[in-house]
């Protein structure tokens, strides 16, 4: 039996969420049989918080603060640079998650070398490969590792220990599941040790004044492993995606105090590591097979940064009662909306058609102005016809069938014509009209575009009236 000091708890092996019970069914990610017995010491627990800084902080009235204008430290990568919002903030803790093998530590060492190639001090902590492990790594990826400090550890004690006798001006932890504190009687990757080891790391950034990168596992759902509370408690969130056959990998900042959390970084795996892709862009194009049946490009917004995508439709008669929606990068109840628009308002007869639509190379078109390109994705694929291969689209479409304007179409059509398109068919633009070679094709509504865009079909499109059923 168990003394008062003593409290049994269960933990997922899948989440590592808690649960003071012992249920069939995890009650967070609801795998069953997960719930594994966890004996916890509360004494232990609590005093394992020895490395709590106290302060003797007062309040101070907020006209009289006076801010640091520190400079962000440049990781020397254009494309994290971008994320992070020109550089990394001196004191600030930052999460990066991501598939197993999808490249956070390839990514994490390029950035430690870069830092360390200026003349600061970079410590690498892994508590998941030894020192000679990642010598192999870096070497493969051709970093010579000149004043790069590698630490192989799993005690938090030790790792707060050496961030004291280095004074690192950057910290990366690979990872956060992997480090524990040695008097907390639960394992590594606890629900419990990942919330105090990143407090802890959290302190001490803010005490030092020196940025810290921690990495993080990821559960079959995508999140990151551990409590949620892991996530608010940092300054900024990151997640390195991308399919694991494919080359291309992209980062975007889901939350960042000192930033916006639009923009998103592309980078290329090759034989040396992750090479920043200044122009994502040439991703889709590049990959595009000419005259395809139900494809057009759409010029969508990561932030400020103008990105043109392919947007791919594919449909076939169903044979279930109920025909399917696949969505791939594109937001299900704006495909949704669309395909109910070009019933009710075009008269398309797509009731019984299974629809599948995808973003490709990675990409997320959720915006509005990504509505006119699913809709002739879908209306080329339902006809047999294929767009023009220089012809692009953008505009948002209303429940009327009207077209209505989106936000930044100057910059878009200037990214448009810079990649060789002859056309955009886009709502009325007026003084948004740029100097370009660039043929704009206005139109107010649904039924105007689509005619004009599929010009080679023999049964034009017209409206359908808006009393019919």
């Amino acid at each position: 039996m168990n003394n008062d000091n003593n409290r049994t708890t269960y933990v997922c092996s899948e989440c590592h969420a808690e649960a003071l019970r012992w249920e069939g069914r995890c009650p967070v990610c609801k795998e069953w049989n997960t719930l594994e017995e966890n004996l916890s010491t509360i004494k232990s627990h609590l005093t394992s918080r020895s490395w709590f800084p106290s302060t003797n902080n007062s309040p101070s009235e907020l006209s009289s603060i006076i801010i640091d204008e520190s400079p962000r430290i440049d990781l020397h990568s254009e494309e994290f640079n971008r994320v992070m919002g020109g550089g990394i903030i001196a004191g600030s803790l930052v999460l990066l998650g991501g598939d197993p093998g999808i490249g956070k530590s390839t990514l994490l060492l390029q950035i430690a070398n870069n830092v360390s190639k200026t003349g600061k001090s970079v410590l690498y902590v892994s508590g998941e490969e030894s020192a000679q492990q990642i010598k192999l790594r870096a070497t493969r990826i051709g970093i010579d590792g000149v004043g790069l400090r590698i630490l192989s550890e799993t005690d938090m004690h030790n790792i707060l220990s050496h961030i004291d006798l280095i004074k690192p001006n950057l910290t990366i932890i690979d990872s956060i599941q992997s480090v524990a504190f040695s008097d907390i009687q639960s394992g590594p990757g606890n629900t419990t040790q990942v919330r105090d080891c990143a407090l802890a790391l959290l302190h001490k950034s803010k005490e030092t004044d020196s940025p810290i990168i921690i990495t993080g596992h990821v559960t079959k759902e995508g999140n990151i492993a551990g409590p949620k509370t892991l996530e608010h408690m940092v300054d900024v969130v990151l997640y390195l995606e991308g399919e694991n056959l494919g080359s291309y990998r992209l980062l975007r900042g889901e939350k960042n105090r000192f930033g916006s959390t639009n923009e998103i970084g592309v980078f290329e795996m090759q034989d040396t590591g992750l090479i920043d892709v200044p122009n994502p862009s040439n991703i889709s194009i590049s990959g595009r097979t000419p005259n395809a049946v139900g494809s057009i490009i759409v010029p969508i917004l990561e932030g400020t940064r103008p990105i043109l995508v392919e947007i791919q439709a594919l449909t076939t008669t169903s044979s279930l009662p109920s025909p399917r929606r696949v969505a791939n990068g594109i937001d299900q109840s704006r495909l949704l909306m669309v395909i109910a628009v070009l019933t009710k308002r075009i008269g398309l007869s797509i009731g019984k058609q299974d629809i599948i639509m995808n973003v490709t190379g990675g990409f997320k078109a959720t915006e509005p102005a990504a509505d006119l390109g699913i809709a002739l994705a879908l209306l080329s694929s339902l006809k047999n016809t294929p767009i023009s291969p220089k012809t692009a689209a953008l505009g948002e479409i209303g429940l009327s069938g009207e077209l209505r304007s989106v936000n930044h179409i100057p910059r878009r059509l200037t990214e448009l014509s810079q990649m060789g398109f002859e056309k955009c068919l886009s709502p009325n633009i007026g003084s948004q009209r740029q100097n370009t070679s660039l043929e704009v094709i206005e139109a107010s509504s649904l039924a105007y575009a689509l005619e004009k865009g599929i010009l080679s079909s023999k049964n034009p499109v017209r409206s359908r009236p808006k009393d019919a059923s």
